[in-house]
């Protein structure tokens, strides 16, 4: 009876069209699970990434050096 009178006073108040019920939700497609190749591509450019700033740190402190 509460739900009946609950759902009475969202419908006259104009907000019950706005609510879906539970049959109104459309089955969603399983998403794929990330796979090892992204994996490794992740950690590739991770790596690629500190390379390339190792090199800059070291270059920078290389050309200090020489300067001196």
């Amino acid at each position: 009876m509460a739900s009946l009178a609950l759902d009475l006073v969202l419908w006259l108040t104009g907000v019950r069209g706005h609510i879906p019920r539970f049959d109104d939700f459309r089955p969603v497609p399983a998403a794929p699970t990330v796979g090892a190749g992204y994996i490794v591509r992740i950690l590739a450019i991770t790596a690629a990434i500190f390379a390339a700033l190792s090199l800059a740190v070291w270059g920078t402190v290389w050309i200090a050096i020489q300067l001196l």
